[in-house]
């Protein structure tokens, strides 16, 4: 089906985008031409906005548009504690949460020798420093439970050993509310092996 010129355009522009195809995005090419003209340029100067004034903090490396962020400038931080995590929206995910008091490091991706990516490749460098710069007791590694993940908590476990500082690895396993019966084996496994005594 050949499509005018713009239309064709926009949709190259929302296939960009993860997980959007061209049903997609068609649909949200039709969706955005039946939008009042004012909300659709609200919506490109919210895009043009967050990509001209979002920048990555100094100290943690995440997302922000002061620097540096809003986290790492909070005296009421803990900062023995730094949460070790692969990108931005984990940050958010764990302030969610709202337990947590100590300060974070993102790394922006993991180490993945099949995609070529090292420790060099993410934001390993600037932790070490900021390991031998700020007073901190323990660092917690929060990457994702897949094996680049793992492979990248290992890796700086093992780099921060010799410090003496304690390394911790969040719990894996079953959500709460799930059941036994839909859990996959590695999750049983890795629940398994996080017991802890009650």
């Amino acid at each position: 089906m050949h499509y005018p010129e713009p239309i064709s355009k926009l949709m190259d522009s929302f296939m960009k985008l993860p997980g959007i195809g061209p049903k997609t995005a068609g649909r949200l090419a039709f969706f955005v031409l039946s939008m009042k003209e004012d909300t659709v340029l609200d919506f490109a100067k919210a895009l043009v906005d967050a990509k001209r004034n979002l920048r990555f903090c100094s100290v943690c490396g995440h997302i922000t548009d002061i620097d540096p962020c809003h986290i790492c400038q909070d005296t009421q931080r803990d900062g023995s504690m730094i949460c070790v995590v692969q990108d931005p929206k984990d940050v958010i995910a764990m302030e969610k949460m709202r337990d947590f008091k100590g300060r974070y490091h993102v790394l922006h991706g993991a180490i993945s020798p099949m995609e070529g990516i090292g420790p060099e490749d993410i934001n390993v460098p600037s932790l070490l420093v900021r390991l031998q710069d700020e007073e901190v007791e323990e660092l917690i590694l929060a990457t994702n439970p897949t094996i680049e993940g793992e492979a990248t908590a290992m890796y700086i476990s093992r780099l921060v050993r010799p410090s003496g500082i304690k390394t911790t690895r969040i719990a894996h396993g079953l959500p709460v509310g799930g059941d036994l019966e839909y859990a996959d084996e590695v999750t049983l496994s890795k629940a398994l092996e996080g017991r802890r005594e009650l």
